[in-house]
């Protein structure tokens, strides 16, 4: 029997395009519901998609911080958020439920 190797999935290595940052971001909006962790982690993913260090010459944040606030246990502020999501380009929309 072969054995086979596995690695984790990473979907900051498929964010490749602002089409599938919009869909992925859109989804996980979706999918959230009232976890800001996800959000908040989905934003880490598609910022080490972009460039970290890019990012966090964009934001004035370090990238040390960045790298905490937008991870899985990450509790970003709300000024963060808006700050990467301008810096990446990203406009949200509100819609009625």
């Amino acid at each position: 029997m072969k054995k086979i190797t596995t690695r984790p999935w990473d979907p900051a290595e498929h964010l490749d395009s602002d089409e599938a940052i919009t869909a992925y971001l859109n989804a996980v909006l979706e999918e959230a519901g009232d976890d800001p962790a996800f959000v908040a982690s989905a934003l880490g993913d598609i910022a080490r998609a972009r460039g970290m260090s890019q990012l966090a010459k964009e934001t004035g944040l370090a990238r040390e911080a960045l790298y905490r606030a937008l991870s899985p246990n990450g509790n970003p502020t709300l000024d963060t958020v808006l700050k990467v999501i301008h810096a990446l380009g990203i406009k949200l929309h509100a819609t009625a439920v």
